[in-house]
């Protein structure tokens, strides 16, 4: 079997990729997006093309959902296979969703119950996963010096998402959607497992936001009016992120030691210890593993699913700390694999209680990673995936 991967170097491609080739199965790939991010649906379409008019391709794959390729892959009468590891992903309101050839696999279960209706035989749920063996060779080669170097009490490696925040770029919104938005963001801020935000947009607010922005998403072909969900995800969610992670850094170091790994602007924070960017492949998995605690904090537009953070942790022997997702119970025992918290009381109390008590902090270290190799490896993903394509 041969098959086409176009790629926009998503890290989690080399482990599909991996899993793949490790199948038998022969990967082509289309990386043109990879150096060039300003290829446009056009130039996309006849990237495809070439590949489908030259080779007997089993199917295309992709990380997230482009249109250009599901509406060639239709054309041809080649299945379009894609994997989303995001959200929000506005691509998804394009019509080319209705496709009759896509395969279409979403993450986030919301996501899924969201959009599955628009195509119902050919859109699944398929939860992340992590490649522990990828990991496992970085972490059995770690010294001393590496412990010391990337250990901490609480660690978080990820985007304050000040620098993708598209709301804080808005100019002329009013005082009421900028007071509508602040009394949103501070509810949602006090509720974990379910989003408040979709449903309380008002007209008025979504209109404000979507005029004030001239890159508006508007893909020209879409089936629904996706104002209110860009709104509520795209740009709030993204203010809600920023907020949301700020105040828990600051928060938790007025109490406890806390590392933080990011490219963000450090700025807003107070007696963080901020140590800057952190490759994926070569310091990441050393810092989950060497940390006594990595907090992870879920972007509230993943509002029922596991970000890939949470397997990729837990694929390292990490411990997680993290908030609360609808999802984790379907697929991990709370206070025996993982942590979580709902409220910022919570998250205090369970960091100086994992600090205090090491040896129930490494058994729920040991038990997710168990776990997670057991049962929730991109080998099971994909295999999962073939099993639906067949």
């Amino acid at each position: 079997m041969e098959i086409l991967f176009y790629r926009y170097n998503s890290i989690c491609e080399p482990d599909i990729i991996q899993v793949f080739t490790g199948l038998g199965i022969t990967v082509h790939t289309e990386e043109a997006e990879i150096t060039d991010k300003h290829i446009t649906p056009r130039q996309c379409s006849a990237l495809i093309t070439e590949w489908l008019a030259a080779h007997p391709i089993a199917f295309v794959f992709s990380i997230n959902f482009y249109p250009a390729i599901s509406y060639t892959c239709n054309h041809f009468k080649v299945p379009y296979v894609c994997w989303s590891v995001d959200s929000p992903v506005p691509e998804l309101f394009s019509n080319a969703l209705k496709n009759e050839w896509n395969r279409i696999f979403l993450f986030d279960r919301s996501q899924y119950d969201f959009f599955r209706p628009v195509n119902p035989d050919h859109i699944f749920y398929l939860p992340l996963a992590t490649n522990g063996r990828r990991w496992e060779d970085v972490i059995l080669g770690m010294t001393e010096e590496d412990f010391g170097r990337y250990g901490a009490d609480v660690s978080f490696v990820g985007s304050l998402y000040t620098e993708k925040c598209r709301y804080d770029r808005l100019s002329g919104l009013s005082s009421y959607t900028q007071g509508f938005v602040d009394g949103l963001i501070e509810a949602q801020l006090k509720v974990y497992g379910c989003n408040l935000i979709y449903d309380n947009l008002t007209d008025r607010v979504i209109k404000e936001i979507s005029d004030a922005d001239p890159d508006f998403y508007d893909g020209g072909d879409t089936y629904a009016d996706t104002g209110r969900y860009l709104a509520a995800h795209q740009y709030i969610g993204m203010k809600l992120a920023a907020v949301e992670r700020i105040r828990t850094l600051n928060r938790l170091a007025q109490h406890f030691p806390v590392a933080l790994y990011t490219q963000s602007d450090p700025s807003p924070l107070k007696g963080v210890d901020v140590r800057g960017a952190a490759d994926t492949l070569t310091e990441m998995p050393k810092i989950f593993h060497a940390s006594k605690i990595n907090l992870n904090m879920t972007m509230r537009p993943i509002e029922t699913g596991l970000s890939l953070r949470v397997w990729d942790i837990l694929g390292c022997g990490g411990f997680l700390l993290t908030n609360y997702q609808a999802e984790i119970p379907e697929y991990f025992e709370i206070g025996r694999d993982v942590e979580t918290y709902q409220s910022m009381e919570e998250l205090e109390q369970k960091v100086q209680y994992y600090l205090t008590h090491e040896e129930e902090r490494v058994e729920i270290a040991i038990n997710g990673y168990e776990k997670t190799m057991r049962y929730h490896t991109y080998e099971m993903r994909i295999a999962q995936m073939i099993k639906l394509l067949v």
